[in-house]
């Protein structure tokens, strides 16, 4: 089964979002402010929990998914368009990205937003 970690989804879209996500069946972790310098798999349970390192925290919306198929993958993307859900940064969790926190995903989706889209 497939996980969706959620991080300062805006209120007046969190409902939204659990409903699209609830509806294809896959787990949510909303991941607490304190646990944003945690290794993204230590939050999925896949790795040991590891010490805070810098408590460095972010307070932007993310979402990242684990596990899903590309059914899923494509009806999730597709529920939070119809949903009026948008949420800028995603990203799949990786062998590469395992060990990153998610702090660190989140500056690098951020750099990454930002080039593509043109802002400095």
């Amino acid at each position: 089964m497939g996980t969706v970690l959620l991080y300062n989804i805006e209120p007046q879209k969190r409902v939204g979002v659990l409903l699209c996500l609830h509806r294809l069946g896959l787990r949510v972790r909303e991941v607490a402010p304190e646990e944003q310098s945690q290794p993204l798999g230590a939050l999925l349970g896949l790795t040991a929990r590891e010490p805070d390192a810098d408590g460095e925290r972010f307070t932007g919306e993310m979402l990242v998914m684990h596990g899903l198929d590309a059914r899923q993958f494509n009806a999730l993307l597709d529920g939070l368009r119809r949903g009026k859900t948008p949420i800028a940064l995603k990203a799949v969790v990786t062998p590469h990205n395992a060990a990153w926190s998610s702090a660190r995903l989140y500056r690098e989706l951020e750099r990454e937003h930002r080039a593509m889209s043109g802002k400095k």
